[in-house]
């Protein structure tokens, strides 16, 4: 059951789309439903292969052309993390604050947030006189299974 947060964004999301004069289509709900359905952050090939499992009709080019849309809504973050595709932050809307850990290894992606950073960008930016608008931690590093083993069952082949 998605939580209320991922339930006000669907919302939201709606709202959007008709604000701009957009169809709601069966493939498009899917995206939609698959985007709001998960935790995980997610590349565009990684929505379509889900999407799929929901709706084997829905195309490339619709989750293609969707996804613009999430990240405009500002309901969706689109992510760099130093790979060679753009990752998708379906958390954003409930924790538009919130920082990331990344495997290298395995690109296992973990968030969290800490009030000792937010101080600390507020301190920064205070006396460098700028006020935090959005901020972006991402720290690079590896699991601690693949410290421990040297392998890691996340790493994707």
């Amino acid at each position: 059951m998605p939580s209320p947060g991922k339930l006000a964004a669907k919302e939201k999301f709606m709202t959007f789309l008709e604000g701009k004069a957009l169809r709601m289509t069966t493939q498009r709900q899917t995206i939609i439903n698959t985007v709001f359905d998960t935790e995980e952050h997610f590349t565009a090939d990684q929505l379509l292969e889900w999407a799929r499992r929901r709706d084997p009709s829905v195309s490339r080019a619709t989750v293609y052309r969707t996804l613009p849309l999430l990240t405009e809504s500002g309901l969706v973050r689109e992510m760099d993390f130093g790979k060679d595709h753009t990752y998708y932050d379906p958390n954003y809307a409930d924790h538009p604050n919130h920082s990331h850990i990344i495997c290298n290894d395995c690109d296992k992606i973990v968030e969290f947030e800490d009030d000792k950073i937010s101080k600390l960008e507020n301190e920064i930016s205070r006396k460098l006189g700028f006020s935090v608008k959005t901020q972006r931690l991402q720290i690079h590093g590896a699991c601690e299974q693949m410290k421990r083993t040297g392998v890691c069952r996340n790493k994707r082949c």
